[in-house]
């Protein structure tokens, strides 16, 4: 290692800039590995690149410190590691002799603090998931068109206000319910638990949001507790979360029926947009009428069809009548005893009786002989019985 000399001027010794760099990077080599504490922020890594960059800030002062870490050391550690989650860092300090930029190189990385509560959350979220609280055919469709909007919020939050404005906005004849409760603070479980079983029991309320704006993972934790989430899981009512923000996932989002990653989307779930809804009426009944006219011309054909065919069906029976009439009639002119007369045969007849038998008259009787036209009297001269 080349040692650090200085420019004498005289009896002055003057240092370059290289030089004074190298020798603070030469001193700060000598130092020992140390342990610091800070918030995770600015995490950069890539495939392609050898190491992995991230910066430690203190909550406190906000001073920060630029620190890197072999890629595959990283890696190796599988901490999956999120934003402002507060770390131990082992490693010492180096000093990029080139810019005289100072860097801590870190060798090992432990989660300190929120880092319990993930572990614990975690373990919790295996338990309530074996239980089947998550289990996604548990899950409620959300009401059409609810009678009650049920809120769970914050007092004086601004989620609150957000999704009051967004449901009116949205659907202005919506009724809201609205719970204003503690979500923050070790009292807040029992009070979200309180809160929402009074909203879930409302005569009218027919779907819940539970919502809260964005905070720190100690902000959040009162809706990832058992309690919060057992209520959820275990309401009567559907139920939508809208905890904090896109990126924060409390359990109670698990445990709910759907979940929405904003006050206002929250109210996209809950109710209807008023003119999308007057739009589809409009059209609905505009397709009604149209069917309303297609069925009445079609009935009408139908009607028409069956008219003709009641005509036609009527002159064929009349036909059919006549024909039959007339084939009786001429069955009765064949029977009739004028049709006989009208052959050239004659009806004689003696005091009224139809005469059948020679031998029942005698010479002399007074006979009348009905022919086709007219008739006559005769008298009997002979007979001439068989």
């Amino acid at each position: 290692m080349a040692k650090v000399e200085p420019l004498v001027y005289g009896d002055r010794k003057v240092y370059t800039v290289s030089a004074f760099n190298r020798g603070v990077a030469i001193w700060l080599r000598k130092l020992p590995d140390v342990w610091i504490e800070g918030e995770l922020t600015e995490l950069r890594r890539n495939d392609a690149w050898g190491s992995v960059f991230f910066t430690l800030k203190d909550p406190q002062t906000g001073a920060t410190l630029a620190t890197t870490m072999r890629r595959q050391a990283f890696d190796a550690l599988a901490l999956e590691l999120a934003e402002g989650e507060k770390i131990h860092v082992q490693g010492r300090p180096e000093l990029y002799e080139r810019k005289g930029e100072l860097t801590f190189r870190a060798t090992t990385i432990e989660r300190f603090g929120l880092g319990e509560h993930l572990a614990a959350l975690e373990r919790l979220k295996r338990v309530l998931a074996a239980e089947g609280l998550f289990a996604s055919e548990r899950k409620r469709p959300l009401p059409r068109f609810p009678r009650a909007v049920g809120v769970l919020t914050g007092a004086d939050a601004a989620a609150r206000g957000d999704i009051v404005t967004a449901i009116g906005t949205r659907f202005p004849p919506a009724c809201i319910v609205l719970a204003e409760t503690r979500v923050q603070g070790a009292s807040a479980p029992a009070a979200i638990v309180a809160s929402l079983t009074a909203l879930a029991t409302h005569p009218r309320v027919d779907v819940v949001v539970v919502t809260r704006g964005g905070g720190s993972f100690e902000d959040l934790l009162p809706f990832s507790d058992e309690r919060v989430v057992r209520a959820v899981a275990g309401c009567p009512v559907p139920i939508v979360s809208a905890v904090g923000h896109e990126q924060d996932t409390p359990l109670c989002d698990l445990a709910a029926d759907a979940r929405a990653s904003t006050p206002t989307a929250a109210a996209r779930l809950v109710v209807p947009e008023l003119g999308d809804l007057l739009t589809s009426l409009t059209r609905s009944a505009e397709r009604m009428k149209s069917s309303v006219r297609r069925l009445v011309e079609l009935d009408r054909s139908r009607l028409a069809g069956r008219q003709q065919r009641l005509r036609h069906a009527l002159q064929l029976l009349l036909e059919r009548r006549r024909a039959a009439l007339d084939a009786t009639a001429g069955r009765l002119r064949a029977l009739s005893p004028r049709a006989t007369l009208d052959r050239g045969y004659a009806i004689v007849r003696t005091a009224g009786s139809t005469v059948r038998d020679a031998s029942t008259v005698q010479p002399g009787t007074q006979l009348d002989v009905q022919l086709a036209r007219g008739s006559l009297a005769a008298t009997v001269d002979e007979v001439q019985a068989r």
